[in-house]
């Protein structure tokens, strides 16, 4: 299924499906405000497990980042942020970075792993930020790379329509996506280090 939804009004009545969905255990793709991305419910182990085969891995080891609304439950999936991480994320997000963090017992739980540190998002995008307050809970994610081309990502929804309209539940049509993937800052042993320049820019 193809969805469009237009970014600057979001239709609520759209993003409910979207939600719907999610809940039957569906693996979407949806715009962010970087590239394309693939989601399912974090509380869903089987759309879990089938997002992890898209991606050609297991589970447990798959490196998906959350995406949450705000950070109102972020203590849910990590552990206690110093004041100089929580002054640098609440500086920069909404925004186009991924922190990564000290994880919570939750996430191992959550992905069957042994995982220590998660990559946190909330994504300037109302569409997406949308979806995850509507679901209730946060979205596993991972960028939606294009393998088969020179470019590592796809960006326009009828391509990624063409390719994947047959491997996952429904796709949003959230207009063209960047080409260019978060910037990533690891915070999980202090000192935050840039692991990852992309679009996001530290002043």
């Amino acid at each position: 299924m193809l969805l469009e939804i237009n970014p600057e009004n979001v239709n609520n009545n759209y993003i409910a499906r979207v939600v719907e969905v999610l809940k039957k255990g569906g693996v979407i793709i949806f715009p962010t405000d970087s590239v394309y991305a693939m989601g399912c419910d974090l509380y869903n182990k089987k759309a879990l497990e089938k997002l992890a085969k898209l991606k050609g891995v297991k589970l447990n080891k798959a490196n998906f980042a959350i995406i949450c609304y705000d950070f109102s439950n972020l203590s849910n999936y990590v552990k206690q942020i110093d004041k100089s991480t929580f002054k640098l994320m609440n500086t920069y997000l909404p925004g186009p970075f991924t922190f990564i963090l000290q994880a919570t017992n939750e996430i191992p739980r959550l992905f069957d792993s042994n995982r220590k540190e998660i990559g946190i998002r909330i994504p300037d995008n109302k569409i997406a930020t949308s979806i995850v307050e509507e679901l209730g809970s946060p979205l596993a994610t991972t960028s939606l790379k294009d393998i088969e081309s020179f470019l590592e990502y796809h960006n326009d929804p009828s391509e990624i329509y063409e390719h994947y309209s047959d491997k996952v539940d429904l796709i949003i049509d959230g207009g063209f996506g960047k080409l260019d993937g978060t910037t990533v800052i690891d915070c999980s042993k202090g000192d935050a280090v840039i692991i990852r320049q992309g679009l996001g820019q530290l002043e």
